[in-house]
């Protein structure tokens, strides 16, 4: 479909899916498009951090830029336009995880420290889980400054994911993120990764750099149901 994006290595594991501007984050033609019934969501207030917070019961709204949960019937999610949405599972512990990773929270490690959350808190192993990385801004158009291109260094190591482009960069924060969750344990052959650049894709997806934060969000989203 057009407007859901089912990364492959977890078609049929959870209900996981990346939507594109078709959908964006509207919960109701979400539920219609992905054949949802009953169904809780929750979605926390992003705010570039690198918080991440354990849902319960309490489906209150609070700020953290990654959730992660063992709950069965809520779908949890991010929204994005630019930023990596990062989806996460633990099949044999049946616990799911969603990050929101722009530069700052690339920066943060905050997909590394939703991996030690889980792990810490339902005993998953890194080795079992399954990441998917889903539509972002990719290095053909992500152009940064020194700034935002040391901290993303300082936090994943030396690597593809940058080259020089005149007098600034380029940054992939996708590969980024996969060589971080690499080095947290996670196997690569358990990480997929969307190859689609939002930002040279306005017309599938939003971008805030294309767009100059004109439009919406689209988002990832992941729940045992």
């Amino acid at each position: 479909m057009d407007n859901i994006i089912v990364p492959e290595n977890m078609n049929g594991a959870v209900k996981a899916f990346f939507t594109t501007k078709l959908l964006g984050t509207d919960r109701a033609k979400i539920c219609s498009k992905a054949s949802l019934e009953n169904v809780s969501f929750y979605m926390p207030t992003q705010k570039h951090t690198d918080t991440v917070k354990v849902l319960d019961a309490d489906l209150s709204p609070e700020t953290a830029d990654a959730v992660i949960t063992d709950k069965k019937g809520v779908l949890i999610g991010v929204q994005v336009a630019d930023c990596v949405p990062a989806l996460l599972v633990d099949r044999e512990k049946a616990v799911v995880g969603a990050v929101h990773a722009g530069w700052r929270g690339t920066a943060a490690q905050i997909l590394k420290k939703t991996i030690a959350l889980m792990t810490e808190c339902f005993g998953s192993p890194p080795e079992s889980m399954l990441i998917a990385l889903g539509p972002s801004i990719r290095a053909c158009c992500y152009i940064v400054d020194t700034e935002v291109k040391e901290a993303v260094v300082r936090a994943t190591g030396d690597g593809d994911y940058f080259r020089v482009r005149g007098e600034k960069y380029v940054v992939d924060l996708s590969h980024a993120n996969r060589l971080q969750a690499l080095s947290a344990g996670v196997p690569a052959t358990n990480i997929w990764s969307s190859s689609e650049c939002t930002c040279c894709n306005p017309e599938k997806f939003y971008s805030y750099r294309f767009h100059n934060d004109y439009g919406g969000r689209q988002g990832g989203f992941i729940g045992i149901l």
